[in-house]
């Protein structure tokens, strides 16, 4: 009987890939739904024998408390955008500047979530969302349910690819009549509801949704032996995966845009949503020439299709109150749906916006979404207006706390003085527990802004006490035992965060997420933070004029060491937990510029080598540059090292140097 389990499990699978990934059914439905209960019959009566890639793992039921943080292996980095055919040239231009002749893949841009899938012997252990790039969400249970990702592989291989979770307009469409019965709210758009229904906790719900999937990146392909994009495309169908039949390899720049052209003509009729092309360079040791910045990849760019722009009624002009003080204007609506979301508010951004566009509270204006995600308004429309609209009046005192407010030399936005202003107040608690800051899952915006109106959190040492609130949350909607336990566990483990998190969590003036890892990194703990003398804190790179006076300035203020003296009393780390920076000489303070195709280590771990002895590295170049480190088929950055007199290290010298 195990051996016709097996040979059922074998019949289904490759059934469900022919069906759902080759778009070819190869046996009738009524023969797959015999299949199939026969299937379950075996496994019900032998539970010991069910294997993990059986098709009747794929139907959910697992029901999960809370997902568990992912730290990515190779980050999964995010694509620069470009608008326009001229910044799509550019793109092209800045390529052949490195001295290279692409073959471009250009690839639909699907509009889901991407998903990252490890398989350790050709069995899948692990999905995980994009996150910050760095650390995701483990959504295992939920990936699991969607049968075009295979559970096993047709090699019994280690790989991780990437992708996108999404759902077809038809699979919307069917899930939104079921709802529109139920009396339950309706999904706005696909891409919301892919995103909520691998949010799902209990996999069945997930299961129900009928999700996609598409496959689009091979984070390491050399190690497979591949040369190109389009190669690796081709490998990973060959395991299984079902990749989008929709891409093109072109020759040149007029070829992408006559593919964008296309693309952007035959949008509505596609099955699934789609909000621009990405262009790719398929060589992967163009690639690699290419390299990246902090953020992006320069050897692929994603074109974003031009908004929907719809129009609606200004109702009001209202002003919030950020974190550091900041006044912002922002345009009341009537409600109106805009790329498939409904939008009711959008950010003015300022006074000098709000004058430029001549903008009146009654106007008729159009709304779109820049970069199909964030509403703006475009225009008004003049010829709409009756006489009766009101003129656009900047405010001259706090709308929360009356102060009056200030304008800073040279800048263009208005400030609330008041320190202890209510709403500046809400924006750095918000702030503090924010995804980048100390990440407390559980708290979010709406949550912080309700905590504080029930005097639940009235400061950061606060959030740490909510445990007291205990009973109080209790007879609040939506919070049962369970979540407030997880609550108060995320807060709890909070405290064990690395400096860089808490420092950037405070607030301060001009540090970033960026520059709160680099000062945690070499000063090492708060303390040595709060009393860094000014020349100790421009000595250190990246480290400027104007940030080293913000921080000597918030260390300054008694509130400010109050708050952090507190925070220390109740068991917040005050301690840098990440990789140490080793400080070797030929490293420590450096500039390094990598190039050409590493055989010892990839580009990333030699990237975070460097880091960790103090150096940093570089894109470009120049006399600057204390050494090129070179591998095989450098590009033009070599031969610039050598105009320049710059010292050139191959990849075995990197390493001795490194093991000296």
């Amino acid at each position: 009987m195990q051996e016709r389990m097996n040979e059922l499990i074998d019949i289904i699978n490759e059934a469900d890939y022919y069906y759902h990934t080759l778009d070819s059914p190869k046996i009738t439905d009524q023969e797959y739904d015999k299949y199939l209960r026969e299937l379950i019959e075996i496994e019900e009566e032998h539970p010991d024998w069910v294997r993990e890639d059986s098709p009747t793992q794929h139907a959910g039921g697992k029901i999960i408390e809370g997902f568990d943080k992912v730290t990515h292996k190779i980050p999964m980095m995010s694509l620069s955008d470009v608008f326009s055919e001229s910044e799509v040239i550019a793109f092209d231009e800045r390529i052949k500047k490195e001295g290279i002749h692409p073959q471009y893949m250009c690839e639909l841009k699907i509009d889901g979530l991407s998903v990252s899938l490890l398989y350790e012997k050709g069995k899948l252990v692990r999905a995980a969302t994009r996150g910050d790039g760095t650390t995701g969400e483990d959504i295992t249970h939920n990936a699991k349910t969607i049968k075009v990702i295979p559970l096993k592989l047709k090699e019994e291989i280690d790989i991780e690819v990437r992708g996108e979770i999404f759902m077809n307009k038809k699979t919307l469409e069917e899930l939104n009549e079921k709802r529109k019965k139920k009396g339950e709210p309706l999904l706005q758009n696909c891409r919301n509801a892919a995103a909520g229904s691998i949010r799902q906790l209990d996999s069945k719900i997930a299961a129900e949704r009928k999700l996609d999937n598409f496959i689009y990146h091979l984070p390491n392909p050399l190690d497979y032996g591949l040369k190109t994009h389009a190669e690796a495309i081709e490998y990973m169908h060959k395991l299984g995966f079902k990749t989008n039949p929709n891409n093109r390899l072109v020759d040149s720049v007029e070829e992408v845009l006559a593919f964008i052209e296309e693309k952007g003509r035959l949008r509505p009729s596609l099955p699934y949503d789609i909000d621009g092309v990405v262009i790719k360079v398929n060589s992967i040791e163009q690639q690699q020439k290419l390299g990246y910045t902090a953020k992006y990849p320069k050897w692929a760019t994603a074109y974003k299709f031009p908004a929907e722009e719809v129009l609606t009624k200004l109702q009001d002009i209202i002003f919030t109150v950020g974190r550091t003080g900041q006044i912002t204007p922002n345009a009341v609506l009537d409600p109106v749906i805009v790329a498939g979301s409904t939008i009711s508010r959008a950010t003015l951004h300022n006074e000098d916006y709000v004058l430029e566009k001549d903008l009146k509270i009654g106007d008729i204006v159009s709304i779109r979404k820049a970069g199909d995600v964030i509403p703006e308004v475009v225009e008004v429309k003049k010829e709409r207006r009756t006489g009766k609209e009101k003129d656009f009046v900047m405010i001259t005192e706090c709308p929360m706390c009356h102060t009056a407010l200030v304008k800073k030399k040279d800048q263009v936005d208005y400030y609330c003085p008041n320190e202890k202003c209510p709403a500046r107040h809400v924006e750095s608690l918000i702030h503090f527990v924010s995804r980048d800051a100390m990440n407390i899952d559980g708290l979010g915006d709406k949550i912080m802004e309700d905590f504080y109106n029930f005097h639940f959190i009235g400061n950061l040492a606060d959030i740490y006490s909510l445990k007291d609130h205990e009973k109080d949350l209790k007879r609040l909607e939506g919070y049962g035992d369970k979540s407030i336990s997880n609550l108060l566990e995320a807060i709890e483990n909070s405290k064990k965060n690395s400096l860089e998190r808490l420092l950037f969590g405070l607030g301060i003036p001009h540090v970033g997420s960026k520059t709160a890892k680099i000062l945690s990194q070499r000063l090492k703990t708060m303390e040595k933070i709060e009393h860094a003398t000014f020349e100790e804190l421009t000595a250190i790179p990246d480290i400027g004029d104007i940030i080293a006076k913000s921080i000597i300035d918030y260390f300054e203020n008694s509130h400010n060491k109050a708050i952090v003296e507190e925070l220390k009393e109740i068991g917040v780390n005050m301690n840098y937990l990440g990789e140490e920076i080793v400080g070797k000489e030929d490293f420590l303070d450096k500039t390094f510029v990598l190039t050409g195709t590493l055989e010892l280590m990839t580009r990333e771990e030699a990237e975070e080598l460097i880091e960790n002895l103090g150096g940093k590295t570089s894109s470009s170049v120049s006399k600057k540059t204390y050494a090129v480190i070179v591998g095989t088929n450098p590009g033009s950055k070599f031969t610039k090292a050598q105009e320049l007199g710059v010292p050139i290290w191959t990849e075995e010298e990197f390493k001795e140097r490194l093991e000296s």
